[in-house]
């Protein structure tokens, strides 16, 4: 199966494995990827999400050739990848990616839907549309723009240029840059920082944070906190200088 699945403790580790194309996305991995999502979102021992590539190569994009096949044409393949990405992004856990070599395309459309996104040194990032004549969906857009700015975000889309890890960081595209033999270690330490911290409260965050927050929403997360212990928790472990044992799982 070209998506893998891994869960050790507490982390889900999906990895986009298509070595052959150096891990490009087809139409069929486009559409596997909701279905897992929604597993993992189910399951109350999943509290971290890492998206990877195989090898050293995080995702050099679409498959190109579902673009000139008439079963699939560009059309359905945008919009798979575009329903990828926005279960990606709703993915109501923390979501962090893990980036080694190229994340090209729809590979940056899919790290840029994360949460976080920590890099190894010498990882390229492009987002190449123009490239193909393909007018960018406005979803993802919309979230390059949120995550870079406008002008980051036309520089990356006007040119289809590729950028290293230096100005992928600079400009916000990365939250963390280390070495390749460190990255690995990075994101499971991380992962288990996030595991040991409120899911409510990363779960609320979340929603807030996201540019077309529904004002409902907010008095959601209001009952939610009412109905938990996890504050009192939180701050008697604190005083007591252990760690907490909270139990909301959103279940």
């Amino acid at each position: 199966m070209p998506l893998l699945l891994d869960v050790t403790g507490s982390t889900a580790t999906i990895t986009i494995s298509n070595p052959a194309k150096r891990n490009a996305m087809s139409l069929d991995m486009w559409r596997d990827l909701p279905g897992l999502l929604d597993g993992l979102a189910a399951d109350p021992a999943v509290r971290v999400l890492v998206l990877t590539g195989a090898g050293n190569t995080f995702c050099a994009g679409a498959d190109i050739t579902d673009l000139r096949d008439p079963a699939a044409g560009s059309g359905l393949a945008q919009g798979a990848a575009v329903e990828a990405e926005e279960a990606l992004a709703a993915f109501p856990k923390p979501s962090v990616a893990a980036i080694r070599g190229f994340c090209v395309g729809g590979g940056c459309q899919l790290a840029a839907a994360c949460d976080l996104r920590f890099a190894a040194e010498g990882s390229r990032f492009g987002v190449t549309p123009a490239r193909f004549g393909i007018v960018y969906a406005a979803s993802s857009t919309r979230r390059l723009v949120g995550l870079v700015g406008p002008a980051a975000a036309k520089y990356l889309l006007f040119s289809a240029e590729f950028v290293g890890h230096e100005r992928a960081l600079r400009t916000g595209l990365v939250d963390e840059v280390l070495p390749d033999d460190a990255l690995g270690k990075r994101v499971e330490e991380f992962a288990g920082v996030l595991a040991s911290r409120s899911l409510l409260t990363q779960a609320a965050a979340k929603e807030f944070t996201a540019p077309d927050l529904d004002p409902a929403r907010v008095e959601h997360w209001a009952r939610q906190a009412d109905g938990t212990d996890d504050t009192d928790e939180g701050v008697a472990a604190f005083l007591e200088g252990r760690q907490p044992r909270f139990t909301w799982t959103g279940r």
